[in-house]
């Protein structure tokens, strides 16, 4: 950990997806990862042994589906062979196992909206994207029983994390 991390070019064609990797990207995830690091640049480098991987499957994939010849990656050959299979299966569970503060997260998809960003790229279907921005992801307007209680709706007050504002986010 005294060491300080180096990032490595790599070509594309030359690295090895790990035989037993787990996780599974649909086209459409893949899509989703390409779409992002097209947006924010190739921020998350991919971790390898050599050129074999150990995370980042899913951002390989979308790095040939953009087209990139090389991509940034993180050498973690001194891992022993134990904790780079352990590493594959936890990088993946580690993250799926973190939840949302829905208050926030609608707080912040309504101002990237308001600031004009394009919401596409968070990940997020179109309907989870609605829902946010009404301000309550619980609700659910397929159904007829949330749909006729639209307008009964109690405020949501939320306050606002730089200025402490308090505000009805349905309002926004």
């Amino acid at each position: 950990m005294e060491e300080a991390t180096k990032i490595d070019y790599l070509l594309v064609n030359t690295l090895i997806p790990y035989a037993n990797n787990s996780r599974t990207h649909d086209d459409a995830q893949v899509a989703q990862i390409a779409a992002s690091i097209k947006e924010f640049g190739f921020r998350n480098p991919i971790l390898v042994d050599g050129v074999g991987i150990i995370a980042g499957h899913g951002r390989l994939l979308a790095a040939r589906k953009l087209g990139l010849e090389k991509v940034p990656t993180i050498d973690c050959s001194d891992m022993t062979e134990t904790q780079k299979k352990a590493y594959i299966i936890a990088d993946n569970k580690l993250a799926l196992n973190s939840g949302w503060d829905n208050d926030l997260l609608s707080l912040e998809i309504s101002q990237l909206d308001t600031d004009g960003f394009n919401l596409e790229v968070l990940g997020f279907n179109a309907d989870e994207l609605s829902l946010f921005l009404k301000g309550d992801p619980n609700f659910d307007p397929s159904t007829e029983d949330d749909q006729s209680k639209l307008d009964e709706l109690e405020p949501k007050w939320v306050s606002c994390p730089h200025c402490g504002k308090e505000f009805d986010a349905r309002q926004s």
